[in-house]
Formats: C-alpha cells, structure tokens, sequence
C-alpha cells in the first residue's frame, strides 16, 4: 500500500467588478470577509501555508482569469479539503447583508505535487 501525498495547491484568486462598484462601506465587508475566507483556508486541517503573491500594485481593475489577483500555495492534505477551501467563496458571509463572497471574488484551484529534482 502507498503512502497518500499531499497536495501542492496554487488558489488563483481573481477580484470581480463587483467589488469595484461597492460603496467603500461594502467594500470593507468584503475586505473582512476575505480574511475570514483566507485565515480559513489556514486553519482547515492539515493544511500548510507556503506563501502568497499579490499583483494589485502591477495590476488595475477586475480579474475574469490568468493573471489573477492574488494567489496562496498550500500543502493540502487531499482534495476534499481543496474543494473545503474552494467552498469558503461560497459559505463566507460578507457583512450583515445577504450575499457571500464569491459575488465579489472567484478561485481557482490548481492542484499537483511538488515538484523535486534530483542533484
């Protein structure tokens, strides 16, 4: 029997126009929530955080898809957790109102194995 490895996962995370049109009020709901949604990808179980890129400054405007936003490599232990971690888009409330994050953000989640070369 093999060992089950983990995952190595880059979350593509693309900002939408809605963010953009919300009042600055709103936007600061959304801007809570994302951290909600980000400290949750950490805390799901045996997920490791590698690290996280973000190209707001290089970058102007909404995200459809590549170049993304923002994005956060992971070790996830296996792939229900990634779907888990992909599911926080849409179970995080963004402030009182009735709408959840993915109205104002989408991710993708590319999922493979790190990648060791021999010396």
């Amino acid at each position: 029997m093999t060992d089950k490895k983990t995952l190595r996962v880059l979350f593509c995370i693309g900002i939408n126009q809605n963010f953009f049109d919300a009042p600055r009020p709103e936007a600061l709901e959304v801007w809570a929530a994302f951290g909600a949604m980000w400290n949750g990808i950490a805390d799901l179980p045996g997920v490791t955080v590698l690290g996280n890129m973000d190209d707001d400054q290089s970058m102007v405007g909404p995200s459809a898809g590549w170049p993304w936003t923002t994005y956060l490599l992971a070790d996830v232990p296996d792939i229900e957790t990634v779907h888990a971690a992909c599911n926080l888009f849409r179970t995080t409330e963004v402030g009182d109102g009735p709408y959840k994050l993915w109205k104002y953000c989408k991710v993708e989640a590319r999922t493979g194995r790190e990648l060791i070369i021999q010396r």
